[in-house]
């Protein structure tokens, strides 16, 4: 036998028992004999160093350093899901759900512990994996590929001889509690910082930019979801989890196929009972319809899929006490009441403050200063007061009011009608500047590095910013002399202003801070306008007929571009310099700018493949046929839109030329 085939035949059974043993927790094989195994296949790439592929099980242990992640699209998005919190809010989604299809009887769905872990994206080509992204904006995320090779239960090599050539599966990385602890336990003494739980222990292990660092973490995965598929599709939801552990993907152990939404309700409480139980965190459970075609004529909303539902758990809850109310000023120039709180342990997390929403809250709960309170995080994830326990209330208390005047320029405060948020409509506020240029400056915005939150506090209060265009002033003999400020610190972030006036249209949407636009609406719009100026100038009916705008964010965005001081604003940056560069679509693509509408149901691909399809080849999806359209796409049992094409002339084809279409360009 040859050295390449030996070295190949090893890797094979190796993968193999990997599966067995931290997959399926059921070993063939001693842990001496696996080691041999290594062992021998460590030895063989040694000495032939030319034959060593990122997929060899020698390579989980850690590749080289990064400097920085890259970014990384995925193919299909990754939704987030609407939340319920109740057992009646999962019977409304069941309702909601048959009311859409004008359908009566009963519909399967299938139950999935909802893991409290960081979600992920693996991409494959040919059985291989390319690469792994965290979820991100559901759109685009930070390319972990090196980190998630290190995780033992990921496959690197899917067992199956015909592979799809082209294949995402989604999955959540966790900590096992047990292993959680004893990691712990070991950074405590050796006087390193603890983790304050297991969802952010797998979060901070997955973003680090050594490999070996996470691979030294115990970190452990549950795959659950398809993305784009190259191929056909499985029928059912059910038998699609079955294909992706055949494939060699964990897949939880405790997912249920229910034959309808009560009995999806019932297995919800037994995995409640069981929480404390298991050896991972788990908040809820996600609901899903099990036809992949009744999910095919659901669709999706703008950020969440009609077709699934996460019921949360009860949040934990404690008691504790209301030190004081402060309000903060929000870049819109919101007023939110916070309370400060004795600080108390909740799910793992220190809590020191839980918002109070705003007056109307703190009227219905009657929370005052020094009242004994009851806490949760939200969802196992913002902390809020739940009610007061009024028989601990101590004598003399006053009830809360917003003050009538803005805590921070002392400007009159608003609350326009039929709003519950009351605002300081005073556009020179200090705390609104403030929150306007560190959401610009953030990560996901403009992205310059080094400009954090303290900074931002500095260079306002030393009076070398009063608005976003001067952060594009700023010298570096004035950042020196601030505190944790230094020559070169002071340079690196000139360099990283400079470099942030090149940019993209989506990053610029989504800084310019405009009410209801956050990534995903950014991206939504920069895709379908392509530049700024078209954007700037569009009517409140051409916003409309987007799929995922609606008469809020159309409102919103013609507000925002009409308004004097924005668009002196957008000046000022451009007159200084920023260059926003359009993204392009594939070179030479064909179909750049076109308008595509879909109608009925695609056979070879769901309605979300087939608009990133769409936008991947630079064009756009509308929700409505109009005379700007283009090609209107007809599959099976096609609605109104039909019609509508063939009275304005607009040219139909079938999925097949459509695919031809996507193909040739």
């Amino acid at each position: 036998m040859s050295s390449r085939d030996e070295i190949e035949k090893l890797r094979e059974l190796i993968n193999y028992h990997n599966i067995r043993y931290y997959r399926d927790d059921n070993p063939e094989v001693s842990d001496a004999e696996y080691d041999r195994l290594l062992r021998r296949l460590k030895e063989l790439e040694d000495k032939h160093p030319e034959l060593v592929t990122p997929e060899s099980p020698t390579q989980r242990v850690g590749a080289t350093p990064l400097e920085r992640f890259e970014k990384s699209t995925h193919l299909m998005p990754m939704f987030s899901l609407e939340n319920a919190m109740s057992d009646d809010e999962a019977l409304e989604f069941d309702d909601r759900i048959r009311r859409f299809l004008d359908y009566k009887g009963s519909i399967e769905y299938v139950a999935e512990p909802k893991i409290d872990g960081l979600a992920i994206n693996l991409y494959y080509e040919a059985g291989r994996l390319v690469h792994g992204a965290t979820r991100g904006d559901g759109l685009v995320g930070e390319d972990v590929t090196q980190n998630l090779r290190t995780i033992r239960t990921l496959p690197v090599q899917l067992l199956d001889k015909n592979p799809p050539a082209r294949l995402e599966v989604r999955g959540e990385v966790y900590m096992r509690l047990k292993e959680f602890e004893r990691m712990n336990q070991a950074r405590e003494k050796a006087g390193e910082q603890i983790f304050a739980n297991p969802r952010n222990a797998a979060a901070g292990s997955v973003r680090q930019l050594d490999p070996k660092v996470t691979a030294s973490r115990p970190l452990d995965l549950f795959c659950y979801q398809l993305g784009m598929l190259e191929g056909p599709r499985e029928k059912t939801h059910m038998d699609m989890l079955s294909k992706i552990k055949n494939w060699g993907f964990p897949v939880n152990y405790m997912i249920k196929l229910c034959k309808d939404i009560k009995a999806a309700v019932e297995f919800h409480h037994e995995i409640l009972k069981e929480r404390d139980s298991l050896d991972y965190e788990v908040d809820g459970t996600v609901l899903k319809v099990n036809s992949v075609e009744i999910q095919a004529a659901l669709g999706e909303k703008s950020r969440s899929p009609r077709w699934a539902l996460a019921l949360k758990f009860p949040a934990r809850q404690e008691t504790t006490k209301v030190r004081n109310i402060i309000v903060q000023v929000g870049r819109t120039g919101a007023l939110t009441p916070v309370a400060e709180l004795e600080p108390v342990e909740i799910s793992g997390v220190i809590v020191k403050r839980a918002t109070l929403h705003n007056q109307d809250e703190i009227d219905r709960k009657d929370v005052r200063i020094k009242d004994t309170v009851l806490v949760q995080r939200a969802g196992d994830v913002i902390p809020e007061v739940v009610k007061v326990i009024t028989e601990k209330r101590p004598h003399g208390t006053k009830p809360f009011h917003l003050p009538e005047r803005c805590p921070v320029c002392g400007s009159k405060v608003v609350r326009p009608e039929r709003e519950v948020v009351t605002r300081c409509i005073n556009l020179n506020c200090p705390a609104q500047i403030k929150e306007s240029i560190k959401h610009f400056v953030s990560r996901n915005a403009m992205d310059i590095d080094g400009l954090g939150e303290k900074i931002v506090e500095q260079i306002y209060e030393e009076k070398l910013v009063r608005s976003i265009s001067d952060i594009y002033k700023l010298k570096k003999d004035k950042l020196v002399p601030l505190e944790r400020m230094a020559e070169k610190s002071a340079g690196n972030l000139i360099q990283a202003i400079e470099a942030s006036k090149k940019t993209t249209l989506p990053r610029f949407l989504y800084a310019l801070g405009i009410r209801h636009v956050g990534e995903h609406m950014a991206r939504v719009l920069a895709n379908t306008f392509g530049e700024l100026d078209s954007l700037r100038n569009a009517s409140e009916d051409e916003l409309l007929e987007l799929d995922e705008v609606g008469p809020e964010i159309a409102r919103s965005v013609i507000q925002f571009f009409q308004n004097k001081e924005n668009k002196n604003l957008i000046q000022k940056l451009v007159d200084m310099g920023l260059e926003i560069k359009r993204e392009k679509p594939r070179e030479g693509s064909a179909l750049s700018g076109k308008t595509f509408v879909l109608t009925g149901a695609l056979e070879s691909m769901t309605r979300d493949q087939a608009k990133a399809e769409i936008v991947r080849a630079g064009a756009r999806v509308a929700s409505s046929v109009s005379k700007k359209t283009e090609f209107v796409v007809a599959g099976k049992e096609p609605g109104s839109k039909l019609a509508k094409a063939k009275e304005l002339g607009v040219k139909i084809i079938n999925e097949a030329e459509f695919k031809r279409m996507l193909h040739r360009d």
